[in-house]
């Protein structure tokens, strides 16, 4: 298992667990706190998976001009 579905994985049961929570505090009930669960989870993969993908997708910046060795001052 990659770092990023592992991310993603881990990033859908903490929403899903969240919304269950949720659900039974507003007094739901069992039943409809573990769907609201369950729901929130499969509705946060597709979610996760596409926004950690295109940040590995951005163009990365130019490195900063200067922070070789050829750009340091040849004076000593």
């Amino acid at each position: 298992m990659s770092l990023r579905s592992a991310l993603v994985l881990l990033l859908a049961l903490l929403t899903g667990a969240t919304a269950s929570g949720l659900t039974a505090v507003a007094g739901e009930g069992t039943a409809r706190g573990l769907l609201a669960g369950l729901a929130a989870t499969g509705l946060a993969v597709p979610f996760f998976n596409r926004l950690i993908a295109a940040e590995d997708d951005a163009p990365q910046p130019p490195a900063s001009v200067g922070t070789g060795p050829a750009g340091r001052d040849s004076d000593g």
